[in-house]
């Protein structure tokens, strides 16, 4: 039976407004997406094996057991070569020459409409390569978001996509990295919308689902579909158990404090360093080479020995000095300029302090232990959750991880507690301060954006009332009387702004005739005002106006040249940004 015409218009209608449903466009982007991050981490994956292969003669992420078959001098000068690799790379390719990881992830989705630099991930996924490649005591978790969120953006921005989809469309690339790095698609859909995301709507948590399971499924063709470590038999042998867990979760929280706070003081020490930007990393590589020497278990990933404790095979002094010496190399490769993130090092280190305590709870009391490879889980868990801020999602990558889901409660219980410590006297994350240190607060999700893209010189207002530095005081009165602002700006014949002149400057000189000829406008004006340079935001313009009292600010060019462009007052700010807002609103509303 033939279609009829009118069938055919009606199909043609419903096929075009599919195809303007924004929801099925991120359903088929979430799968582009999730396929592009997923091979890319096995691209990232496999470099580092190379790399690693090259210099150590293992491809292993359990880099340290064929260290016996190394040279000394290569476990010492391999990462001092990366460093030089790495220092040059940053020095000469990355913005503000520093390696970039998951704290920019996060910024770009909360400040910048989901905006990055696809030159620059793929920068930053060779650098940490060469640097996990090498030794450095780094993650590639971190890098691998990076790598697959900068791949997103690329996408969202080839397609001109609006800012939210654009968002949504970087936390599918996270999602998805995440999964195919742990094989964990759950915990790699939470994570994304956990912390990169910030809430859990279905319209973008769809997507990233559907990314999420796009990667794992690249993943796992290529790699396989295992648990990422293997362990001992873990069983929960009584509640009465609990308050040990908990105990290990103020322990992890601590740890956990520890271990940001070192990387930190490495950092502070890096920049004090008297040597060139880019030789820093090498430094820190000789140092991390001398610790391999002594305890090569501490290089790379760490995932050797993070099952060694799982199989509870290393003895309890061991574990703890492992844990001490895989925190003083990850510092020092962080702090040092190396690219990687924190999350394998947090995971290694929870695993060698949760089995140290494990051991000793298990002599304690051993009728009501579950034994030390059940706390060693926890440990993982509580110590990530606390480094990364991401209770939720770190909690389940443990599990597919490992495999081992009879602890949920204990694991529940130890990282509510290391987080919540690690909230209370650090911050909410290893993420969030390193935002913090570079001035970014991300308190105030899509409004602090655009408070920062707007900047004041598209604001200027021009009528500003001028005067010259040789301006007589008849004049300056006469002007200031007829003065709508009641303030005159004082420029030097060259543009550059000297000061500026009220009628409260002028004081008893306004009523006195009889030095009329003495004294000029450069003679009477403030000369120290308070300016704003063109390239400054609106967060910057109302912090002044604020800290100044001021209804009104100067604008110069920048704050050397002093050229005077305009002014702007606190409702032009407000005009400007509540205009804003509205349109980004209705863009909300529109998507």
């Amino acid at each position: 039976m033939p279609v009829s015409r009118f069938t055919y218009i009606r199909i043609l209608s419903r096929l075009r407004r599919l195809i303007r449903n924004d929801h099925l466009i991120l359903a088929i982007l979430a799968i582009v997406a999730g396929t592009a991050a997923g091979a890319a981490v096995i691209g990232f994956r496999e470099a580092i094996s190379f790399i690693q292969l090259a210099l150590y003669g293992s491809d292993s992420e359990r880099l340290f057991s064929n260290t016996d078959a190394v040279a000394w001098w290569q476990i010492l000068l391999a990462p001092v070569a990366g460093g030089l690799v790495v220092g040059v790379l940053v020095r000469t390719l990355m913005p503000d020459s520093r390696t970039q990881g998951v704290a920019d992830v996060i910024e770009a989705s909360a400040l910048k409409g989901g905006w990055m630099s696809s030159r620059v991930g793929l920068t930053a996924a060779v650098v940490s390569a060469v640097s996990i490649g090498t030794g450095a005591s780094v993650g590639r978790e971190g890098p691998a978001v990076h790598l697959g969120a900068s791949l997103s953006s690329w996408i969202g921005r080839r397609l001109r996509l609006t800012r939210s989809l654009t968002r949504t469309l970087l936390g599918c690339g996270v999602a998805a990295a995440v999964a195919a790095s742990f094989n964990a698609p759950i915990a790699g859909a939470l994570f994304a919308s956990e912390v990169v995301i910030g809430h859990y709507a279905l319209k973008a948590f769809a997507p990233i689902v559907i990314a999420s399971v796009a990667g794992t499924a690249i993943s796992q063709a290529w790699f396989g579909d295992f648990p990422a470590f293997s362990l001992a038999d873990t069983y929960l042998a009584s509640f009465w158990e609990f308050p040990a867990f908990a105990g290990l979760g103020v322990a992890a929280g601590i740890t956990a404090i520890g271990f940001m706070k070192a990387i930190e003081l490495a950092r502070r020490f890096a920049e004090e360093t008297p040597l060139p930007v880019w030789l820093k990393p090498a430094g820190a590589g000789l140092m991390v080479g001398l610790i391999g020497l002594v305890f090569p278990q501490v290089m790379g990933v760490g995932y050797g020995v993070t099952e060694q404790a799982l199989l509870v095979t290393l003895p309890l002094a061991l574990l703890v000095v492992l844990a001490l010496a895989k925190i003083l190399a990850t510092a020092l490769s962080i702090g040092g300029g190396f690219g990687g993130g924190v999350f394998s090092p947090s995971l290694v280190i929870g695993a060698l302090i949760g089995g140290a305590y494990g051991i000793i709870a298990t002599a304690v009391y051993p009728d009501y232990s579950s034994g030390p490879a059940a706390y060693t889980v926890v440990g993982m868990g509580a110590m990530a959750a606390a480094v990364l801020g991401a209770p939720i999602s770190t909690t389940l990558i443990v599990f597919e991880m490992t495999g081992d889901y009879a602890l949920t409660l204990a694991v529940m219980v130890a990282v509510v507690i290391a987080s919540e410590i690690t909230q209370q006297f650090y911050g909410r994350s290893f993420f969030a301060v390193q935002l913090r240190q570079r001035g970014i607060d991300l308190k105030g999700g899509f409004e602090t954006e655009i408070m920062h893209a707007i900047k004041v010189g598209g604001l200027l207002n021009r009528d500003s009332e001028l005067v010259t530095l040789d301006v007589g005081l008849p004049d300056l009165r006469k002007m200031l009387q007829s003065s709508k602002t009641g303030e005159l700006f004082v420029v030097r014949d060259s543009g550059e702004l000297y000061g500026t002149i009220t009628l409260a400057d002028l004081s008893e000189l306004a009523f006195d005739a009889a030095i009329d000829d003495l004294i000029r406008a450069g003679d009477c004006a403030q000369t120290q005002p308070f300016v704003l340079s063109q390239d400054d935001d609106l967060e910057a313009a109302l912090s002044l106006l604020a800290e100044t009292g001021e209804d009104r600010i100067a604008v110069v060019e920048n704050t050397e040249s002093m050229v005077f462009k305009g002014c702007v007052t606190e409702a032009e700010i407000m005009a400007a940004y509540n205009k804003a807002l509205l349109e980004s609103r209705h863009e909300e509303r529109g998507n």
